[in-house]
């Protein structure tokens, strides 16, 4: 891979993390689409993405493909999870078929983003790692941007099942881009002893388990008022459908600006210390909420910065994770990828408790947390020097 962060690989690899989460992202905005499509109700549907999120944990364990078998190989049996995944919904389109459909999509996913990162982190060199790994988190927005209006007229035009041949032939597409321009890497053939190795390293390496904790800290502020913020707005405003389509809007331009400044300024600036402006500005505004609520139009405002900064932290925390055990860096993003789904978890148990209590009470929690998050960065130690100012 040339050293340039912006080849074209970078873009194909970019190109599948879109097309792998128009799959994953699809569920949320038309739930109650394919729930009337299978004929059983939203809790139903609730339960697959349930599922799904409790798959993060087992990241890591898919990770040992990609330490053993090479990234290539990672990345590549990801793409083709997901073609499995959308194929066997068109052929039998059954609920219990849908439910393990997106099971093997996310495992897919989670197997395609932590083969790539790796391969990210093994092929270019750390200064320039920012840029080529923000690069590779906008398929993330991408797909919400540009994936969801796709779903939305496919479905309107032939029924719920109307994207999925368009999905099929999208992951044709990146297949092919993949095995045309990736070539093969030298973790390839790697023995299978390494497995209990690269387990023990993580949990054996004081800095790599402080970035856990950062990172299952930071899902946590940032659930805890994800999964309420909706309802504050609906129970503030009382416009449900312009609150929620706002929001929509608002979250995929948060998240596609928040991974295009961390691609501009990460390496510049350095990753640690934009990092750690990014969570100071998270938690800030996640206490003025309540405040900035008082209007709708502030509340939008505030949801974009609340997003905005969330996103910019997390994508620039990735290349900086990566460079901790380089001699298993897989294994430690595919942890990492746990954490953060485990902080998740935990967030969306405690959001409605919280709420009950008052969103004040959510979005101070997620400022402690925030301060759990600053104080895991103030440990971690890169031996690699970063800019000075």
């Amino acid at each position: 891979m040339r050293k340039d962060a912006r080849n074209p690989q970078t873009v194909v690899f970019m190109y599948g993390r879109m097309v792998v989460n128009i799959n994953t992202r699809m569920v949320y905005p038309f739930l109650s689409t394919f729930a009337r499509g299978l004929g059983v109700d939203m809790t139903a549907i609730s339960h697959v993405v349930t599922v799904r999120a409790l798959l993060g944990a087992v990241s890591p364990f898919l990770a040992q493909i990609a330490e053993q078998r090479g990234r290539k190989t990672g990345i590549l049996l990801g793409m083709g999870l997901y073609l499995i995944s959308v194929s066997m919904v068109f052929a039998v389109p059954l609920y219990t078929v849908f439910f393990l459909s997106q099971i093997v999509g996310t495992l897919g996913f989670y197997l395609y983003m932590s083969s790539t990162q790796a391969y990210l982190g093994d092929q270019v060199p750390y200064q320039k790692r920012g840029t080529a790994m923000a690069m590779f988190e906008l398929g993330w927005p991408l797909a919400f941007i540009f994936g969801m209006p796709m779903v939305s007229f496919w479905m309107g035009r032939y029924g719920w099942l109307g994207p999925y041949p368009a999905l099929i032939l999208l992951g044709v597409i990146a297949l092919a881009l993949l095995l045309r321009f990736i070539p093969r890497d030298p973790h390839e053939g790697r023995s299978a002893i390494s497995v209990w190795k690269n387990f023990g390293q993580v949990v054996s390496s004081p800095m790599a388990l402080t970035a856990l904790l950062l990172s299952f800290s930071f899902s946590v502020a940032n659930e805890v008022v994800n999964l309420v913020f909706g309802v504050w707005l609906e129970s503030s405003f009382g416009i449900k459908l312009i609150a929620l389509g706002a929001a929509s809007a608002v979250i995929g331009l948060a998240e596609f600006g928040g991974d295009s400044l961390s691609a501009t300024v990460a390496d510049r600036l350095g990753k640690r210390r934009v990092v750690r402006f990014g969570m100071i500005l998270n938690g800030l505004v996640a206490l003025s909420l309540p405040w900035m609520g008082q209007k709708l139009w502030g509340a939008i405002i505030g949801l974009f910065l609340f997003y905005i900064t969330f996103e910019f932290s997390v994508t620039s925390s990735m290349p900086m994770i990566s460079e901790l055990l380089p001699s298993a860096r897989a294994t430690l993003l595919g942890a990492n990828t746990a954490a953060y789904s485990l902080g998740r978890a935990c967030g969306a148990l405690l959001a409605p408790w919280l709420y009950a209590l008052g969103f004040h009470a959510n979005v101070v929690v997620a400022a402690f947390m925030v301060m759990v998050s600053l104080l895991a960065l103030s440990r971690i130690r890169i031996k690699i020097p970063e800019p000075v100012m």
